[in-house]
């Protein structure tokens, strides 16, 4: 470096270039400390590992360009780990426990790896490829410490974390290196769930401090830290952290002489050690589980029945659980030996299990095993519903659904549900940028050819719904066309698919047809397309034309339907709406906020507010009713919702419909209305997956015959098994030693709905009852060449919902009553932590467990007042 711009290095607070002199044997003490504690625990509880050791470094080689070739060597390493006990704040427990290493791994520890280093930047990194991967890490660990720079900036480095963004600031003798974590980029070893919901929050972050004294590297001090816990449940969180610490120990010795050489390439030949090129980066570690039950083994005992199935319970979702690890390392030929030999009724949950797993083998064996030509509806259903909630399904598991459709003459209600999955699974593989695979492309076209195809309204319908499964952007011209041209049933389908949009795909062309469905430009409109129209206007970014618009057409409304839009509006000043401000300014204006216009006295009403708001979570309930004149129920739909760090979940929504009432009722249809034909059913979306509506009955043939012949059973919208939460990953720490963490949540299911109709009574009963358990099980596993160790939460709850609707249109007006009601909820969570050094093992387990009582939400006074009147009435 010439004189100026050494001067300008210093001026300028930055440090003058690092070497290392020849013929001299730098010594560093090395220290690691690495730490895992549950964070919900009142004091720290964990796994701790310590390890120290000597590093000998010297100069091997100096190219004409001032780059050198450095050896760098472990000598004597001893390594600690602490038990089990809980530790206080001001202790570290029980004494360190000293590991034995075997001699084998003394060997490969000791044996040398070379970096061509200029100035703290590594340019690569040499050893052999062939040594144990845990320790070939823990040296990267070590040399990623002799990654630096001498003066201020941000850049990209690669080093045992990945290639990262780093930011340096020089002060003095001190360098301060602050790496971007969530900026790594390393190879691509794990999976998470599509909704961030059911992820994993992370919180990482890396700073090391380096002392330079003339030209030489004298301390490194790297602390790094990992939070990391379920996005649904930060109490079950885990922290990690890694401490490395080098000191130079002086004074120098003398060295051995340098080698001589033309080329870097020539010096590593003639070395005895043979180096090969390695990247700096990790090596990911898969370890194998050696308690764990194969599927082969499990089959020597399996009698075809050993399957609990009562999905309500935390036993059943655990033990899905169990399967779909087991099934993840299973050979095909054994998967499908397992559903063959299942008794028909375990077969439903093994075909979830199967389809959950998503491995190769298991796909292959549900193709072989499922034939759609003669296996039971019921079951087909569930392997196509299965494969419609993955979490983040495969292309694979898209394929196979494709297959099983293709070309085949099914019942209508197998091909729906079919129809239905596949344009979920293109949802959810274009949510993970997989738009553009051709399995992808071919499901879109199979839904858009089917639609352009389909003569029947139902079949359309189909198909408009798995279109908003979908949510593809280029669809919203087909969803449009249909809404504004098509008749009722049509119309309803695509303005509900539109309704799933975000709101930056409900553009200015949309919002212009919605318009002219709501205020009927074109023809008319039932009115629950109508007020679909009016949601979407309202619902995204609203212009205050529209929102002064749709309050002066309520003016002009029927009472019911005037009723439930201002209800609406009016909702639409909460806090969390997004039109919050535009709706104040507007009411705020005398000639619109008026008696005029809020004096409506129907009976339909709109409402939603919080169930259950935690630290992580705001759980809320909506119902939106919608009556006839008369007073029968027009529509119900009741929606369950989730809201956690910046994400909405539509957990669950049913919705009732009953139209041709009005015939029955004596009442006259508006004007230019068509007269629809006597029917009532249901549709239902789940975890934002849209099932297959269910028609009770349709026409007053089918009305009679059912009342006549009902057996008074609840229909089931859905039982089942749901693997929600699938994250695994993996995070190589700067100290070379890895974490993988993995989050599995599973959730048992059994939604029943029913309708009762009482034309003698006069009244008219819903009910929405949903029982279910989760399980989660969430877990973290260091892995190094002395310690292994897991720390593990996991959590259960079962709970069960009840919704129910009662009326009664004998009087006038018409009474109602709304009862929501949660039964006691019992949960369970159990901490461990498992310890695994040399022949040496431990496992430890902590727990609690409580129940919540049970409760009945208040929706509110007005409604209150009237179901004690329902209810006392009914007990006399």
């Amino acid at each position: 470096m010439t004189p100026y711009l050494q001067h300008f290095h210093l001026s300028s607070g930055n440090l003058q270039l690092l070497s290392f002199q020849p013929r001299t044997l730098y010594q560093y003490q090395y220290s690691l400390d690495v730490q895992l504690h549950h964070t919900s625990t009142p004091s720290p509880w964990g796994a701790w590992l310590q390890a120290q050791t000597l590093i000998h470094l010297h100069r091997l080689w100096r190219d004409q360009g001032g780059e050198e070739l450095l050896q760098v060597q472990i000598r004597d390493l001893r390594a600690q780990h602490h038990p089990e006990e809980e530790r206080s704040q001001d202790s570290t427990g029980g004494s360190p426990v000293e590991i034995a290493l075997s001699p084998e791994a003394r060997a490969e520890l000791q044996q040398p790896v070379f970096i061509f280093w200029n100035s703290g930047k590594v340019k690569a990194f040499y050893g052999n490829g062939a040594e144990n991967i845990l320790i070939s890490n823990l040296k990267r660990g070590i040399v990623s410490l002799l990654q630096l720079q001498p003066h201020a900036g941000t850049t990209v480095e690669e080093d045992a974390s990945g290639s990262c963004q780093v930011t340096y600031t020089v002060s003095n003798h001190s360098i301060t290196k602050t790496k971007d974590l969530l900026s790594c980029s390393k190879p691509k070893s794990g999976f998470t769930s599509i909704n961030k919901i059911f992820g994993v929050e992370w919180q990482p972050s890396s700073r090391s401090q380096y002392v330079v004294k003339d030209n030489l590297l004298q301390s490194v001090l790297a602390e790094e830290s990992h939070v990391l816990a379920p996005a649904l449940r930060s109490r079950s969180g885990i922290k990690i952290s890694s401490r490395q610490q080098l000191q130079l120990v002086s004074p120098a010795m003398p060295g051995p002489a340098e080698v001589s050489g033309h080329s870097l390439k020539d010096v590593l030949a003639g070395t005895k050690a043979r180096p090969q090129p390695l990247g700096m980066a990790s090596l990911p570690f898969r370890r194998v589980c050696t308690h764990c039950t194969s599927l082969r083994a499990f089959l020597k005992d399996f009698d075809g029945r050993r399957v609990k199935t009562d999905t309500s319970k935390a036993a059943t979702t655990w033990q899905f659980q169990s399967f779909i690890q087991m099934l993840r390392s299973a050979k095909k030929r054994d998967v499908l030996q397992l559903l063959r030999r299942a008794h028909e009724e375990t077969r439903p949950f093994l075909v979830e299990a199967a389809v959950a797993t998503q491995s190769v083998a298991s796909l292959a064996a549900l193709s072989d095993f499922l034939d759609f030509s003669k296996e039971p509806k019921s079951l087909l259903e569930k392997f196509l519903y299965t494969a419609a909630f993955s979490p983040r399904p495969s292309g694979e598991l898209l394929q196979l659904v494709l297959d099983k459709l293709d070309g085949k003459q099914l019942a209508p209600e197998i091909w729906e549900t079919g129809i239905i999955a596949v344009g979920s699974l293109v949802g959810k593989l274009c949510q993970q940028k997989l738009c553009g695979l051709q399995v992808v492309e071919r499901g879109v076209e199979t839904i858009l050819r089917g639609l352009r195809g389909a003569e029947e309204e139902p079949l359309v319908v189909i198909y408009l719904l798995a279109l908003g499964n979908a949510m593809l952007p280029e669809t919203i011209p087909t969803l449009l066309d249909h809404a504004e041209d098509g008749p009722t049933a049509v119309t309803a389908a695509a303005t509900s698919a539109l309704q799933r949009f975000p709101a930056p795909h409900i553009s200015s062309k949309v919002k212009q047809v919605m318009r002219r469905i709501f205020h009927q430009k074109r023809k008319s409109y039932d009115k629950t397309c109508r007020l679909a129209a009016a949601e979407i206007l309202l619902d995204n970014h609203p212009l205050s034309m529209d929102v002064i618009n749709i309050l002066l057409a309520t003016s002009e409304m029927e009472t019911e339907m005037a009723t439930f839009l201002l209800l609406k509006v009016q909702n639409s000043l909460r806090d969390h709406h997004v039109a919050k401000k535009i709706m104040k300014d507007i009411m705020g204006d005398p000639q619109i906020n008026n008696y005029n216009f809020f004096s409506k006295v129907g009976i339909s009403s709109s409402f939603s507010g919080p169930l259950t708001v935690t630290q992580d979570l705001t759980s809320t309930f909506g119902l939106d009713l919608l009556f006839l004149e008369g007073g029968f129920l027009r529509k119900s739909v009741s929606d369950f919702s989730l809201l956690s760090h910046g994400q909405r979940l539509r957990a669950a929504q049913v919705t009732f419909e009953a139209q041709g009432m009005e015939s029955m009722m004596g009442e006259n249809l508006s004007e230019g209305e068509e007269e629809p034909e006597l029917m009532a059913g249901m549709s239902a979306t789940f975890f934002d997956v849209q099932l297959r509506p269910v028609i009770f009955f349709q026409g007053y043939t089918d009305l009679m015959a059912k009342v006549l012949l009902s057996s008074g059973e609840p229909t089931s919208v859905v039982r089942g098994n749901l693997l929600l939460m699938d994250h695994h990953q993996v995070i190589p720490l700067q100290s070379g030693l890895q974490v993988t963490v993995k989050l599995q949540g599973g959730l048992g299911l059994d939604i029943s709905a029913d309708i009762d109709v009482s034309v003698w009574e006069q009244e008219l009963k819903t009910s929405v009852s949903a029982r279910g358990s989760l399980a989660m099980d969430f877990q973290a596993e260091l892995d190094s060449p002395f310690l292994q160790a897991t720390l593990r939460s996991q959590t259960e709850v079962e709970t069960s919902i009840h919704f129910d609707t009662k009326l009664r249109f004998s009087s006038s007006p018409v009474l109602m009553c709304l009862q929501l009601r949660e039964e006691q909820v019992p949960y369970r969570e159990i901490f461990t932590v498992s310890q695994s050094a040399g022949s040496q093992s431990s496992t430890a387990r902590k727990g609690r467990r409580g129940t919540v009582p049970g409760r009945e939400f208040a929706l509110h006074q007005t409604n209150s007042k009237v179901c004690n009147l329902l209810l006392t009435a009914e007990k006399e």
